[in-house]
């Protein structure tokens, strides 16, 4: 985070380049203001982005940059209608808990599709070679980004504070006690009773299964694109490690 702050100083700095990898729906909106931001304080975004999508559309403060998208426009609003209608049913927990498995494996498998699109896009990769980019704004809910810049060794700034499944926790052996933290989407406080305490540490097991079954295909795509041996932990250690960079 403190590489974005210092491309956000006064307009007297020399602009950078930014290749900015976003993630659609609202994640996008919010981080659209950032590259906004930077445009103004002089700096060039490009942002990467499938040839199909909801709301990532050509802007006068950033260049677009597309790439083919293996589903139509019809068949992904109908994804994201569904998906609106079902985060926003009131219901209870353990119902809840398992549509958010639901939306998670499916969503997953619509920006594999994607990634692995853009990965064995030879003329997208070629201009993100010749690009000579500073820094890559990505959301790490899609590690895509996260791959993009270790394969142009270049520094990552991260939109989103973690993952649901805590694989970041894990790949940089952070500290992250389920008897104190309360873990995203369990509706839980920092003051949790003890059903509260236990809930608090079975939701992250099942949901991690998830997500490793949900991140797996992009270690192999790493793999690919890296030309060495790449772990699902491996991509979410990068995190910090190119924070301490």
């Amino acid at each position: 985070m403190g590489l974005l702050l210092l491309l956000c100083v006064g307009p007297w700095v020399e602009g950078g380049k930014v290749l900015v990898t976003p993630v659609e729906g609202s994640h996008w909106l919010s981080m659209k203001k950032v590259v906004q931001d930077l445009h103004a304080r002089g700096h060039q975004a490009v942002v990467l982005a499938p040839e199909v999508n909801m709301h990532i559309k050509e802007e006068d403060f950033f260049t677009l940059k597309t790439y083919a998208f293996p589903y139509t426009q019809d068949e992904l609003q109908s994804f994201f209608v569904h998906l609106s209608h079902l985060v926003l049913e009131p219901e209870h927990f353990l119902m809840h808990f398992f549509k958010i498995m639901t939306i998670m494996k499916n969503t997953s498998v619509i920006h594999q599709r994607s990634c692995r699109e853009l990965v064995h896009n030879k003329t997208v990769i070629q201009y993100l070679n010749e690009s000579s980019f500073d820094v890559v704004l990505t959301d790490p809910v899609i590690p895509c980004g996260t791959v993009l810049a270790e394969y142009l060794s270049v520094p990552a700034v991260y939109f989103l504070r973690y993952i649901p499944c805590e694989l970041d926790f894990e790949g940089t052996q952070c500290p992250s006690p389920s008897s104190y933290i309360p873990r995203l989407l369990t509706r839980n406080s920092d003051h949790m009773t003890f059903l509260e305490r236990v809930k608090n540490m079975l939701y992250p097991l099942a949901l991690k299964y998830i997500c490793h079954i949900s991140f797996a295909p992009y270690a192999s795509l790493a793999s690919e694109l890296l030309q060495r041996e790449v772990s699902v932990t491996d991509i979410f250690r990068w995190r910090i490690a190119k924070d301490a960079e």
